[in-house]
């Protein structure tokens, strides 16, 4: 069975950072297209970033561009989601989640943002951003 875990998250104030980590339990990052989503209470889930297999391919929600860097080391079978100058609006549940069934044309057109391409997915890990 495929897993996922999340961690890296926490308290931080506004205009802060956080880096995100993501790893795999039992198979290897680098044959998937990974993306970040997050939640907040009472919203939907929202696609904020994802990254081609290759790292050479990534997209970002609107809402992020400029502040959050997406990446990935697959010798260390990771991925990462580096936050800065992070809002209160950035508040909710981070999850990783990968998948094989997307294009690097789909990856570049933010198509991957869409949940409906990931089949696995991790517990998440909790961002916080308050004075």
């Amino acid at each position: 069975q495929l897993q996922l875990v999340e961690s890296g998250g926490g308290l931080v104030q506004p205009g802060g950072s956080l880096r995100l980590s993501c790893a795999p339990s039992g198979f290897n990052l680098a044959y998937y297209t990974i993306a970040w989503f997050r939640q907040a209470p009472g919203k939907e889930r929202e696609g904020v970033s994802c990254i081609s297999s290759s790292g050479r391919s990534t997209s970002y929600a609107d809402s992020v561009k400029g502040r959050f860097t997406i990446s990935r080391d697959n010798a260390k079978n990771t991925a990462y989601l580096q936050m800065n100058s992070l809002k209160p609006e950035d508040t909710g549940v981070y999850h990783c989640a990968v998948t094989r069934s997307i294009t690097i044309s789909q990856i570049l057109q933010a198509a991957c943002l869409s949940s409906r391409w990931y089949d696995t997915w991790g517990q998440g890990t909790q961002v916080t951003v308050s004075s």
